[in-house]
């Protein structure tokens, strides 16, 4: 069953998704070579709660950290370690702030800047570990992976809107990521979020069958968008035997962002900005 918001309601979601996005941000601004996913993590935490709000993922049975970290080939759900950011790598932030009863939920990938690193002729695909050198023509490649992930995020907002459907914002996003030769990641979907993290409807990056059998979207409805997509193949596996973090079966790059949308009669409000 869909939850439909009232006024008051996502009036305190907009105001938790400002103190998300500005933690968000924040850390982002803190993801540089040498520093860790776990500092990272302390820093996120620490955030939120000096804003008046809880970190959202560790109200999460079994999960003891305010955000998720994918790093290289790391898809999604990735628990943050010791491991140093290098000048190769790309991360990914997931983050989820509770506040007031409600959850909002938010990701963004970047590439490490500051780097000498060589990378030409490499084959497309080919993962990003530390230590080595990996020649993908340059940083084009990677930041062409990139800017796609944020135009089909940001293209699919714009179908958040009341007469559309799920399937608009699956369909926007499978577009444009599979227009450039890329690959939706067909077993994770975006979804509801509300006084749970996960709420009905799912919001699938790829459109599985007819648009008009997917759910309406209407006034009231809170989504948190996401595309999850790989530079190589779609197939993930569960790879670093903590129960949580899913990587690339192929080790190809993957690449998160999400904003947690509210439909409104007048269009949409991006709670988390």
């Amino acid at each position: 069953m869909i939850d439909i918001k009232s006024e008051k309601e996502i009036q305190i979601m907009r105001d938790g998704g400002k103190i998300l996005a500005e933690v968000l941000f924040e850390v982002l601004a803190y993801t540089k070579v040498g520093v860790s996913e776990l500092e990272l993590d302390a820093l996120a935490e620490r955030l939120i709660k000096e804003k008046g709000a809880e970190p959202g993922f560790k109200k999460v049975k079994g999960y003891h950290h305010a955000i998720c970290t994918s790093t290289n080939d790391v898809v999604v759900h990735g628990v943050p370690t010791n491991y140093k950011l290098n000048p190769q790598d790309i991360i990914g932030i997931d983050c989820g702030v509770y506040y007031k009863g409600y959850n909002t939920d938010a990701a963004q990938t970047v590439r490490i800047q500051n780097s000498t690193l060589r990378l030409r002729d490499a084959p497309s695909g080919a993962p990003l570990r530390s230590g080595q050198e990996f020649k993908i023509q340059n940083y084009d490649e990677i930041d062409r992976f990139l800017e796609t992930g944020k135009r089909a995020l940001e293209e699919a907002i714009k179908d958040a809107k009341v007469g559309n459907r799920v399937g608009h914002i699956s369909k926007t996003i499978q577009n444009i990521i599979e227009g450039q030769g890329y690959s939706v990641v067909r077993s994770l979907v975006g979804h509801g979020v509300g006084e749970s993290l996960h709420e009905e409807p799912e919001v699938p990056g790829f459109l599985s069958g007819k648009i008009e059998n997917t759910p309406k979207l209407m006034a009231g409805m809170t989504i948190a968008i996401e595309v999850i997509y790989n530079m190589g193949k779609q197939d993930v596996i569960y790879g670093s035997g903590d129960g949580w973090t899913i990587k690339t079966k192929d080790h190809s790059l993957s690449g998160l962002f999400e904003r947690t949308v509210a439909i409104t009669q007048d269009g949409h409000i991006i709670l988390t900005q």
